[in-house]
């Protein structure tokens, strides 16, 4: 029995007949060069008019599956199977381009991928060595954590309630006295950001940071939507604040303690000018304080330690200074800030996990949180004292750099714009991946964020000295990230 359109269908006669078509190239009865049936043929066997087939002909025909030969008829086309193929797929690539968020640079893509690979020398890394993490004594003291039910389920939507608690004695050796419910749990420093760029500012608001910035090589607000505008904290601050906050939404990002990627501290003079100044025009600030449990000397108070009006969204985190692997991290803020990023987080993960949860509390509580960063920061100091000799060796020459003062980084900065895609390329070529200040200001062809946390002392003397190598003056290609 000949096929004929049912007119019962959801699909139009058309649609039908297109479709009929379609199976025949598929299934291969139709193969490449058939001739098919004329429109005269097949609006007799359908029962439709011959227009009805006249326009199945005219979308197949702009779809590439057939074509017209003058004076022969018509006929499956040269191309129709890759037409097919792509016709039977979702257009993901579409999909990918018009989402909200912002893929990264290819310059951090590339950082991303080649962070895997065991033969890289990790020039950058803003994590710790895993001979520098607490391995051991983490998996020991597993042993003296007692869980219940209720422990290992979903925490309530702003963290466990017990290190919450814990975190407020804590946060107390910081300047900062808080409660409870001021606190969010958080899966390390980025979600809260995200939650913040989400849940508490309007589309079109204005982020204002100091450049260099992380928030170049990251798009927790750019993809929601918000500006970024560098500011630099000199006598005209107070002037451009006003000038760039008018009447939008605007909020002030820093990393005033060990700062990333430049590793530099704010004097606590600079800190109080920046809080009263936003204070007086009602710009909150986000004080990421992720880095100053790393500090070789006593740190100067936080910013918010002399809030008292709520103007400053605190994050703390052990990410940096115990695991990155628990995603652990923490919002202070006033508790209607907190109640909305805890809504928003509820929407989005249903809470951080447990089990990381009662293992920081645990270290915190018990003391071995404070033993570690001891150790931790005696040997990143001897990190840092090795890789400024070796620099010493091999840049005196060539670049600058301050003296770290904790951390991870130390902010290399050469004479010439040598810092382009090219020799970052070239260093990948060679097995080594650098941290360009291209990523993080993007007209810097000048520093480096070098690591001393990661790479062993060996690797860090190798990929220097790979680095030196490679340098050569006037090498300036445009750089494409």
């Amino acid at each position: 029995m000949k096929w004929k359109p049912n007119h019962q269908s959801h699909l139009t006669v058309r649609e039908q007949i297109i479709d009929w078509i379609k199976t025949h190239i598929e299934r291969g009865d139709w193969t490449v060069g058939t001739k098919l049936p004329t429109q005269r043929q097949l609006a007799a066997q359908f029962h439709v008019n011959r227009s009805t087939v006249q326009l199945a002909f005219d979308e197949l025909r702009a779809d590439g599956l057939i074509e017209s030969k003058m004076g022969s008829g018509v006929f499956v086309a040269n191309n129709s199977w890759n037409v097919l193929l792509n016709k039977s797929q979702p257009n993901w690539q579409h999909h990918i381009e018009s989402s909200l968020h912002k893929p990264n640079y290819h310059t951090i893509q590339l950082i991303n991928e080649y962070e895997q690979k065991e033969e890289v020398i990790r020039l950058g890394t803003g994590e710790l060595a895993p001979e520098l993490l607490p391995t051991r004594q983490i998996e020991q003291s597993l042993a003296q954590i007692s869980l219940d039910s209720k422990a290992i389920g979903y925490s309530s939507p702003k963290g466990s309630e017990k290190l919450r608690g814990i975190l407020c004695q804590h946060l107390k050796k910081r300047g900062i006295y808080t409660t409870p419910d001021n606190i969010l749990i958080v899966s390390g420093a980025l979600q809260a950001l995200q939650l913040i760029a989400v849940g508490l500012l309007e589309e079109g608001s204005t982020i204002l940071h100091e450049p260099p910035s992380y928030l170049n090589s990251v798009h927790p607000f750019q993809s929601a939507g918000m500006r970024i505008v560098s500011i630099s904290r000199n006598h005209h601050l107070a002037d451009n604040l006003r000038a760039h906050k008018r009447k939008r939404q605007s909020l002030f990002y820093c990393i005033p303690t060990l700062h990333n990627p430049t590793g530099y501290n704010w004097p606590a003079e600079e800190k109080k000018t920046l809080y009263n100044t936003c204070r007086e025009l009602q710009i909150p600030i986000i004080e990421d304080d992720v880095y100053h449990e790393l500090l070789f000397e006593k740190p100067a108070p936080a910013i918010k330690s002399w809030d008292t009006s709520g103007q400053v969204l605190y994050i703390g985190s052990i990410s940096k200074t115990l695991s990155p692997g628990l995603r652990v991290g923490w919002v202070v803020a006033p508790s209607p800030v907190i109640e909305r990023l805890a809504d928003i987080k509820m929407q989005t993960d249903y809470g951080s996990s447990a089990f990381s949860q009662e293992i920081a509390a645990h270290w915190i509580s018990s003391g071995l949180y404070e033993k570690h960063l001891i150790d931790l920061r005696e040997q990143l100091k001897r990190r840092a004292r090795f890789t400024e000799e070796l620099l010493e060796q091999t840049f005196r020459n060539m670049a600058t750099w301050k003296t770290s003062e904790g951390g991870f980084y130390i902010w290399l900065k050469f004479h010439q714009p040598v810092v382009n895609k090219a020799l970052f390329l070239n260093l990948l070529h060679h097995n080594v991946l650098i941290n360009p200040g291209y990523i993080y200001e993007p007209s810097d062809l000048q520093h480096i964020r070098l690591s001393y946390a990661y790479a062993s002392l060996e690797d860090l003397k190798q990929g220097l000295n790979i680095l030196r190598n490679l340098i050569q003056p006037g090498d300036r290609e445009d750089n494409r990230f």
